[in-house]
């Protein structure tokens, strides 16, 4: 059976201790094998995994594997609102951070121009993984901070 690849998913059923509805990121080659990890915590709004996962025994366990667009910064292709009361729109090419919480809901967070720099709110807009399909993944290079050049 093929792997899938490296990446973040949600668990549709019960994968050893972990069980049904959980964020899990699968790295599918390594020591000593397949595995998925647990979010441990999250910073700027993206998820941290632990450093020790779990093997998967069985190949056909990753069938329950439901892949996740990657965390990240995208750009609405379509308005569209967040859930079904209609509380957020989300316009047509604005920006926005794709996160997910432990459950692997989605979350979305609107970046603000604050004194020439973008900053990203640590409260989103819980949405679907069907309104995802109206937004596009943006390039955008990631540095850490100690590696910034001087201002």
């Amino acid at each position: 059976m093929e792997l899938p690849p490296c990446g973040l998913y949600r668990t549709t059923g019960p994968l050893g201790s972990i069980g049904e509805g959980q964020l899990v990121y699968f790295h599918n080659h390594g020591n000593p094998g397949p595995g998925v990890y647990l979010p441990k915590e999250w910073r700027y709004n993206r998820a941290q995994f632990e450093e020790k996962g779990q093997t998967i025994e069985d190949p056909g366990l990753v069938r329950v594997l439901l892949p996740l667009p990657p965390e990240g910064f995208y750009r609405v292709t379509e308005s569209f609102h967040c859930c079904e009361k209609q509380c957020r729109l989300f316009e047509q090419d604005a920006l926005l951070q794709l996160g997910y919480n432990a459950e692997g809901d989605p979350i979305l967070f609107i970046p603000e121009l604050v004194d020439s720099m973008f900053a990203v709110p640590e409260k989103g807009w819980k949405t679907t993984l069907n309104t995802l399909g109206n937004m596009r993944q943006l390039r955008v290079p990631v540095t850490k901070r100690d590696a910034l050049p001087p201002q």
